[in-house]
């Protein structure tokens, strides 16, 4: 059977990271450093975090924030725990205010005019802190969406199959006519299968390794896939579109 719809996860999915300003964080910590290093650096840190997330932590629980920067950090060679500690009030008090996945992912905008333009019914599924509505709606994408869940404002948090339903329910399609892009396999692709979805890993760089589901390099490529019809260990129907 065809599918009819796409969720999409939205930190690392549709919102980028805002480099720039970990870049200044840590510029005044003295570490002068490219976005580009802490963009990989950061990528890397995610699959280093998913044993954490996979034992059902909460992704809004300020210790997972502090061992993902850590992770990060880490990988970025600086070692100093205070200043580990000093980047990271800083960080998270702007994560609090502002939103730190708060920049619309470059491919964002044509992958979701494009999916619009077929008829997909589009929809995000977000742990967040009750800012992801209008974060992206600030970053012109809410527009392409038919509904947004986050965790904070539903009371239930993703890798919880309850709210990928709530998803399903919104879009009002069938588990197999769904398929949902996200970028942590235990939160994103277990979560989403738990429900009966589809699930599609973003792997930019593939730092993944070997997983049992279609993984993707961008948003572009993804949108790919679910045109084309899924390869691999999660096979996906084919799509008239």
């Amino acid at each position: 059977m065809a599918l009819r719809a796409v969720f999409f996860d939205a930190g690392n999915t549709l919102l980028n990271m805002n480099y720039a300003f970990i870049v200044e964080v840590l510029a005044q910590e003295g570490y002068p450093l490219s976005a580009g290093a802490i963009m990989e650096a950061e990528r890397r840190a995610r699959i280093r975090l998913d044993p954490l997330l996979s034992a059902r932590r909460s992704t809004e629980d300020p210790g997972i924030f502090k061992a993902y920067m850590k992770f990060t950090c880490e990988g970025l060679g600086i070692p100093p725990e205070e200043v580990v500690e000093r980047a990271l009030g800083k960080i998270m008090e702007y994560n609090r205010t502002e939103g730190l996945w708060n920049k619309p992912n470059p491919d964002a905008f044509r992958v979701l005019r494009g999916l619009k333009a077929k008829g997909f019914i589009l929809g995000v599924i977000s742990n967040s802190n009750g800012t992801i509505e209008a974060i992206l709606r600030k970053a012109g994408l809410a527009g392409f969406l038919n509904f947004v869940l986050d965790s904070a404002v539903v009371g239930i948090e993703k890798p919880d199959p309850r709210i990928f339903k709530m998803g399903l329910e919104k879009a009002r399609v069938a588990p197999h006519e769904a398929v949902y892009i996200g970028d942590i396999y235990s939160v994103d692709i277990l979560g989403s299968r738990a429900a009966g979805l589809h699930g599609i890993l973003l792997d930019p760089i593939g730092a993944w390794g070997e997983v049992n589901c279609p993984k993707a390099r961008d948003l572009a490529h993804a949108r790919d896939l679910i045109l084309g019809g899924f390869t691999g260990a999660d096979e996906c129907p084919q799509i008239n579109a």
